[in-house]
């Protein structure tokens, strides 16, 4: 199957969308987009590789759902588009960064700017029908994104994979330590964010850990 995504991610994971599952997952996103709404918009399901090649990625976010209210979800986890209003798992995501590194919290929620640093943006599930959380797991996507981590982790080093909640950490159970850098804490929602999420410093021990295997820290404004 022809998919349209960045070059590189296109080479790395060309067996994958010849599967069985890909093409039946493929199939049920196509009919989901014709009969009813699916966020994020179909041209941006693989927003996250384009704006991050893989030959860029230094750093991984795990997310579940894409967000699944009117003009938030843009294809990166956590991210909004510019002048939607901050999620509260995100308003906590800056609260932390502000607490580690003393950066004010931005205008926007727009992590494009992330993205295009090397860090790869990557929620389980890449689509999901509006209003109702969940709706397209266990469709494909998280066979897919599962292959995703696995090439990362086999074809690349020294990469930082930030675990946030049990699902993120079971997701990325078989990262090789020795390999990379595995940072993980509670999930930033409300419900835990003060159980472990503030403090936990993953910014600036991402920032340090890229420092010292050569690579650019990232700017996390």
């Amino acid at each position: 199957m022809d998919v349209a995504i960045e070059t590189g991610w296109k080479s790395v994971l060309k067996d994958e969308f010849d599967k069985e599952y890909f093409n039946n997952l493929a199939q049920f996103v196509k009919e989901e987009y014709k009969k009813t709404t699916v966020y994020p918009p179909a041209g941006l399901i693989f927003n996250a590789f384009n704006l991050c090649p893989f030959s860029d990625v230094r750093t991984v976010i795990i997310g579940q759902d894409p967000y699944h209210g009117p003009g938030q979800a843009h294809g990166l986890c956590f991210s909004v588009r510019d002048g939607v209003g901050f999620p509260p798992s995100l308003i906590n995501i800056f609260k932390e960064i502000e607490l580690d590194l003393g950066l004010s919290r931005p205008a926007s929620g727009n992590l494009e700017r992330w993205a295009r640093q090397g860090v790869l943006l990557l929620n389980a599930t890449l689509t999901v029908r509006a209003h109702l959380a969940g709706s397209h797991q266990k469709k494909g996507w998280e066979q897919f994104t599962d292959s995703v981590i696995s090439v990362l982790n086999r074809e690349k080093s020294n990469i930082v994979f930030l675990l946030w909640g049990a699902y993120a950490q079971k997701k990325g159970e078989n990262i090789d330590r020795n390999r990379h850098l595995v940072l993980e804490s509670v999930h930033p929602s409300p419900l835990s964010a003060s159980r472990g999420f503030f403090g936990n410093k993953h910014f600036s021990k991402c920032n340090d850990y890229l420092l010292a295997n050569g690579k650019n820290p990232v700017d996390w404004r």
